[in-house]
């Protein structure tokens, strides 16, 4: 099995502080994505402070993390399989933010029936 491991920091973001609005990212990255969407959980750190979220999906997970202060979000998104398109769940998140992306990389993970030595 393959899974793929999106992870990028935005900048210039808004409604940083707005967890209603950052679950409204998150249920429109996994729609984008085309992915299962189970549950989503958010905690906000108070008036005027981040919001940490997580979107809880059948094929793994999108998270992220906001520091209103710096404008700034980290976004983490996890899938296994081909069928999910992880790029237009992180635009999903970044036209929602009216934010840009200053890093992304991705990463593919393995993992399953491996080679034992012996």
């Amino acid at each position: 099995m393959t899974g793929y491991h999106l992870i990028a920091d935005l900048v210039g973001a808004t409604r940083l502080t707005e967890a209603d609005h950052i679950e409204a990212c998150l249920v429109a990255a996994a729609a984008a994505a085309g992915a299962t969407l189970l549950e989503v959980r958010l905690h906000s750190f108070g008036p005027g402070q981040g919001v940490t979220g997580v979107a809880l999906l059948a094929e793994s997970h999108i998270s992220i993390h906001t520091w209103p202060e710096y404008g700034t979000a980290c976004v983490d998104i996890f899938m296994c399989g081909p069928a999910h398109d992880l790029d237009a769940g992180l635009d999903a998140i970044v036209t929602g933010l009216a934010a840009r992306i200053d890093q992304r990389s991705l990463v593919q993970r393995n993992f399953g029936k491996q080679a034992v030595a012996g």
